[in-house]
Order: C-alpha cells, then structure tokens, then sequence
C-alpha cells in the first residue's frame, strides 16, 4: 500500500490535456492540484466500508442493462490482504436472493448516499482481468437518481476483453451518449491494460472533465454550454466499481468461459478537494 499525504494547500503545477469536445478541434486545459485529501479507502479491513460503500442488486430479477449477463451479489466483493476483490464467476445463480437464472454471478457497488462528490479528483489503483466477455469499470452516476442519460454518466475507466490493450473515458449525456451514437470519449491503448495495475483518475471542475492513466491526461470533457442536455455535471455523483459480463459491448465477440474466475483487483479509491 501506499502511504497517504494530506496536502493542506492547493498547488498551482498545470498539466495540459488535449481536449475531445463534441464540436471538434482538440484544444489545450490546465489541470490544477487538487488540494486535500477528503477521504480515501485503502482496503485495510476485513470487509467491505459500510460507511463508503453499499452492494447494487436492483436489476437482479429483471436482467441488468445492455443485455448483461451476470447477476450481482455481495459475495463476489472480498476484502482481504490490502486489496477489494470484485471476482465474476461462472456459476448458477438460481438459489440467490432475486435472480432471474443468470449463469454468471458478479459484484456492483457503489458510494451512493454515502459519499457525494461534485468536483476535485477521484482516482484509484486498479488491476482489472484479461479474458473475452469482461467488461470492469470505474465510472460515476448523479445522485439524485435522474433518468439516464439526462444525469449524465462519467466513466473513468472501462475496459472489454476483446480489446486487450485498451481502456476507455467517456461522456454521456442527454446530448451525447451511446444509445444516440453520440457519446464523446477517448481510448489509450497500453501493453499491460490487464493483469497489471494502473491509476485512473478524474479531474473534475466547473467547466470541464479530464481522464488520466498514471499520471498522464488524454481526454478531456469541456463545457460548452449551460444546458442541463449538454452538461448535468454541476451536482453531487457517486463512484461505481463493478465487473459486468458479456452485454452489448463487452459481449461483442462473445464470452471466453476459461476466463473465470475474473478478479478485478483495487489497491485504493482516493478523492480530493480544494478548499471551498
């Protein structure tokens, strides 16, 4: 593990990012320091944080989105030896509270309720799995719940086996978003995507959103409009860690049943706040 520093002052040390704006030409932002650390999970317990964390089984019975295939659970997220353990397997999961027969079990949890954020920087430590019809992600939905797309969705990281080497940024909103084709993102491509660990994180202000994998910018987010269509990102979100199985993209060129187990691993989830 790595130790924590409470930063007491905001530093002014700007990083450029090029932008990905829906209206076209790459452009330039300045990412500041983020200030003080507000609060972190670094996993040193034996379960999963109460207070930080709750289990999403609400789609259960009904089958999860985009044609998903796993039914999610709390026994597939361990806490154990520094790390969370979300692991997809698969198994019958018809004896489950809930379930509408899926051959999949996973785990989806999420800070709602518990931890709001609205600006500063979230990032965490993460391994996520090789092996086709995977699909992990660390992402961000609005708080109050709005129907989707009009909240606005955030995603950090999302990754799909069959793109081994990729990771994913993307925007959606009720202006851009997937359904509509529409969405506006980003993807680098590095060697050891899976099965090594990688820092995601967000940096989140009044005006724009920038993605970064250890420690470099390569998609940015900016606002271009005051519309509630164009960008939903001035309200409190919350933070999600899942592994979805199969589904719409992440089932594209089917399931590889020898990958499971598939043990998303997450070394620590921190967030950062300038004062005021």
């Amino acid at each position: 593990m790595r130790p924590i520093f409470f930063t007491p002052l905001v530093l002014i040390l700007p990083l450029l990012a090029a932008c990905a704006t829906p209206s076209g030409a790459p452009r330039s932002v300045t990412i500041n320091e983020p200030g003080a650390l507000v609060w972190a999970d670094e996993f040193d317990g034996e379960r999963l944080d109460p207070t930080i964390w709750s289990h999403d089984m609400h789609r259960n019975s009904r089958g999860w989105y985009n044609d998903e295939l796993q039914y999610y659970g709390p026994d597939n997220a361990v806490v154990a030896d520094g790390r969370l353990r979300i692991t997809a397997r698969r198994e019958d999961s018809s004896d489950k509270p809930g379930s509408n027969g899926q051959r999949y079990t996973s785990s989806r949890i999420h800070t709602k309720g518990l931890r709001p954020i609205q600006y500063g920087r979230v990032e965490a430590r993460i391994k996520v799995p090789c092996g086709r019809g995977l699909w992990p992600a660390f992402w961000m939905l609005s708080e109050d719940e709005s129907a989707w797309p009009k909240g606005g969705e955030i995603d950090i990281m999302e990754y799909v086996g069959h793109r081994p080497k990729t990771f994913h940024a993307t925007i959606h909103t009720a202006a851009y978003n997937h359904v509509d084709g529409t969405e506006v993102g980003r993807k680098i491509d590095v060697e050891d995507a899976c099965d090594a660990y990688h820092i995601h994180r967000l940096d989140w202000s009044e005006d724009a959103i920038t993605v970064s994998l250890d420690g470099e910018p390569y998609f940015t987010f900016e606002r271009e409009g005051r519309s509630e269509a164009q960008w939903p990102f001035d309200k409190p979100f919350h933070l999600l860690l899942n592994v979805a199985v199969g589904g719409s993209w992440g089932g594209l060129k089917g399931v590889d049943v020898a990958a499971f187990p598939a043990v998303m691993e997450v070394d620590w989830v921190r967030v950062y706040q300038a004062e005021g």
